[in-house]
């Protein structure tokens, strides 16, 4: 976390304090080694998986579009989740070569094979939610061909 005098400076200085430079973060030990339990150390709050979702379906990298989101996540916590998944090895973050100030978050392989768990929540939405968000044609295409979905997810572009 960041302390006060950084969380001032940010602000004296206008920037956010996903752009500031920090130790690397380890992550906590987990509670047991139980499949389900350890994943939900990881990513079993609100958020976590909406900024997995962000990256991953809707091609959002940057703070601000993650704060202009449709959820309408906090800026405290989005700066918890993503220190939270980068210490986790889920995302990278960046500064741009031309702007060091805007930072860049990227799925890691290790936050791209969370996919296919994305994949099945859609679908399992699709189903039970009468008003889902989620396009018609996306859930007939998993319905169809889930392995050709999930390669497309999956693969590492250029």
């Amino acid at each position: 976390m960041y302390s006060s005098l950084n969380l001032a400076k940010c602000k004296w200085l206008g920037q956010h304090p996903s752009s500031m430079p920090r130790t690397t973060l380890k992550p906590p030990a987990p509670r047991s080694h139980c499949p389900i339990s350890f994943a939900l150390n990881v990513l079993g709050d609100r958020w976590t998986l909406l900024i997995v979702r962000d990256l991953l379906f809707k091609d959002k990298h940057y703070f601000r579009e993650f704060v202009d989101s449709e959820e309408r996540i906090a800026t405290n916590i989005l700066t918890d989740r993503l220190e939270k998944l980068e210490a986790h090895g889920i995302v990278t973050r960046e500064p741009e070569v031309e702007n060091r100030r805007n930072v860049r978050y990227e799925l890691t392989s290790k936050g791209r094979d969370l996919a296919p768990i994305l994949v099945e929540i859609i679908r399992w939405s699709g189903k039970h939610d009468a008003l889902t968000a989620a396009p018609r044609g996306f859930l007939r295409r998993i319905e169809r061909d889930r392995d050709k979905v999930l390669r497309g997810l999956m693969d590492v572009p250029d």
